[in-house]
């Protein structure tokens, strides 16, 4: 289990932008993860993403690490942003794509 972990880390370090979602971003397999998916793909900036359903044991453990129950995640700069309707109310007000920006931004500037 302490390898599942340091892989949902490493994950989550790794990736300035990172969805853990049902299915792909091309073939989301629940509608929480297309709209999430669909947000995130809206503010323009690359994301990486993590299907659960093809790795059991992220599927698991994650809801423990993150103290979030559900799916999809999505992570920014290593921090919880939330689950769908966090992500679909901060797309709409423009929270998403200024924070989406903001990180990209700064994960560039830092590969400098």
């Amino acid at each position: 289990m302490s390898t599942t972990l340091e892989n949902i880390q490493q994950q989550i370090g790794e990736n300035t932008i990172l969805l853990y979602m049902k299915g792909t971003p091309q073939l989301p397999q629940c509608g929480f993860s297309a709209q999430a998916v669909q947000a995130v793909m809206a503010c323009g900036e690359r994301f990486a993403f993590v299907n659960i359903l093809d790795n059991p044991d992220i599927r698991t453990e994650l809801p423990k690490y993150a103290n979030w129950p559900t799916f999809p995640q999505l992570w920014v700069n290593g921090e919880l942003v939330g689950g769908c309707d966090i992500i679909v109310e901060m797309y709409e007000s423009g929270e998403l794509e200024k924070l989406i920006k903001e990180a990209t931004a700064n994960a560039e500037t830092e590969q400098e």
